[in-house]
């Protein structure tokens, strides 16, 4: 990847899907498998974006063309947060195996011949778990995204090193805390404690994740996302 935001404004789910398409068919003579990357702050809408456009692929290409990788699979457990005494700063970027992610993007770039399996955040346990995603060795495209993929400080900038593209997912301060005062509520927290959570947790991680944003090759408009379609809120 370039690493150079290039004004690219990315506008509606049919562009959106074009553009992904083009990135795929593109490939040829690349010498590998296209890992596109999403960044932007809580609530954005980078992993509504992401399966949107894995379930789109494998419906256009064949099932399993796509996979998705999302870094909340690399949240570290509550054990080791409480150990590091980070519980209460869960989703900021020290509270994720940040190298582990690296590794295995390395792994998804290289791998050709075995099954990989990638884990996932599970907001009803609100804790990571193994395995639910996988990319097979026939998988083309690899979808992932997370809030910091944009930023400076080590590793991702070695993220960025092996994804195609850069897709920044942007979407109004307010429309984002609206989204996730629902998720936190949704999750357990009354409404006092979703909106102290977005207050101390949510809303200086980011600001952080905005610092990224000229390390994007485009700007998606959160507008012009597709809606959930399994009734999760957005991320």
């Amino acid at each position: 990847m370039n690493g150079r935001h290039d004004d690219t404004f990315i506008s509606g789910r049919t562009a959106l899907l074009a553009r992904t398409v083009e990135l795929l068919r593109g490939r040829a003579g690349s010498g590998g498998r296209i890992i596109l990357g999403l960044a932007g702050p809580p609530g954005a809408g980078k992993s509504t974006l992401a399966r949107y456009l894995v379930t789109e692929i494998d419906r256009l290409e064949g099932q399993g063309t796509a996979a998705y990788l999302p870094l909340d699979g690399f949240h570290l457990s509550n054990t080791q947060l409480e150990r590091l005494g980070l519980r209460a700063r869960k989703g900021s970027p020290e509270s994720f195996d940040a190298w582990g992610y690296v590794a295995l993007l390395r792994r998804v770039a290289a791998e050709r011949f075995r099954d990989v399996y990638v884990p996932d955040f599970d907001r009803e346990l609100d804790e990571p778990v193994a395995a639910r995603h996988v990319v097979r060795p026939h998988t083309r495209l690899v979808v992932t995204e997370g809030n910091y993929l944009a930023n400076a400080h080590a590793p991702w900038p070695e993220a960025r090193q092996l994804l195609r593209e850069l897709w920044y997912v942007d979407a109004d301060d307010a429309v984002r805390e609206e989204r996730l005062l629902q998720r936190h509520v949704n999750g357990g927290r009354d409404a006092a404690a979703a909106r102290h959570w977005i207050e101390s947790n949510d809303h200086p991680n980011g600001e952080y994740v905005k610092e990224g944003l000229a390390a994007c090759t485009g700007v998606v408009r959160g507008g012009d996302l597709p809606a959930a379609v399994d009734g999760r809120t957005v991320s």
